[in-house]
């Protein structure tokens, strides 16, 4: 009975992330001031999150922006998935050299969907940021709270399927129940050899509306859950209709052609955010 309770509260968080309808996700990133400090495009985070908020499924960010720039009122019942591993910045060269930051009771008391954990798989630092993963899978598992795991990669490393596909298999292997990696040439056969744990594809750096809704497109068309953008969205000139597109894409199945005229209604009145 047990068991089954904790499975069932793991398969209503995971319902809460992924929409049980069509088995979707638009992920919107925010949680790169863990590493980067002020980032264009989130500076003025309370700002950021209540513009893009409304048009996305899940909301990946830090326990650091829900306390001091997200209200209860604009979150509501929005999912968070709560970044937990980190430890290091861009001044330092190899940023692999992560650890467990935040522990699973204070995601419980944040009322966190999920929780994610880097791994970097290759580094110098490879098994203490598995061992990051499978500790925090060990403890949120007997909270029936899922991980994503990100493959995140460094300077060095290459975004090819052999690298992404070895780094996503381990992160199933450790117990993920969502895997966060990149798109690369090949990438239907990377979310067949993960398959059934759901995939989600990273934005990267910003790039431009037509690449980064092509990369979006290309991933659920080759069976991604979803994208977990950030960059790509609040970087963008005109972030709501940048959103707006990946919605398009992920829920509706337009194409790149379609989602760029969702891009372009939204146009008139476009904000950059800070």
């Amino acid at each position: 009975m047990v068991n089954a309770y904790l499975d069932a509260g793991i398969q209503s968080r995971m319902n809460r992330i992924i929409s049980p309808i069509d088995n979707r996700v638009v992920m919107l990133a925010i949680d790169h001031p863990y590493f980067q400090g002020p980032t264009t495009g989130l500076r003025d985070m309370s700002t950021t999150v209540k513009t893009l908020l409304p048009y996305c499924d899940c909301l990946m960010t830090t326990r650091g922006a829900v306390r001091s720039n997200i209200a209860p009122e604009d979150l509501g019942s929005k999912p968070i998935m709560l970044r937990v591993s980190g430890g290091n910045s861009v001044l330092f060269d190899d940023l692999s050299d992560e650890q467990v930051t935040v522990s699973i009771k204070e995601a419980i008391r944040m009322d966190a969907a999920g929780v994610a954990v880097s791994v970097f798989i290759g580094s110098a630092n490879q098994q203490r940021t598995i061992l990051n993963l499978t500790d925090m899978i060990n403890s949120a598992e007997e909270y029936g709270i899922p991980v994503l795991a990100v493959t995140a990669v460094g300077k060095d490393m290459a975004r090819d399927l052999r690298y992404l596909a070895l780094a996503s298999r381990i992160c199933q292997d450790a117990g993920a129940r969502i895997i966060k990696t990149y798109y690369c040439d090949e990438f239907p056969k990377l979310v067949e050899w993960v398959a059934p744990t759901a995939v989600v594809v990273a934005g990267g750096k910003y790039s431009s509306p037509p690449d980064a809704l092509e990369m979006a497109y290309n991933s659920v068309q080759a069976g991604a859950a979803g994208v977990d953008f950030g960059r790509n969205i609040f970087q963008d000139d005109n972030p709501v209709g940048m959103i707006r597109a990946i919605g398009a894409i992920v829920h509706e199945d337009h194409t790149v052609r379609e989602a760029l005229e969702v891009y372009s209604s939204c146009l008139p009145g476009a904000r950059k955010l800070d």
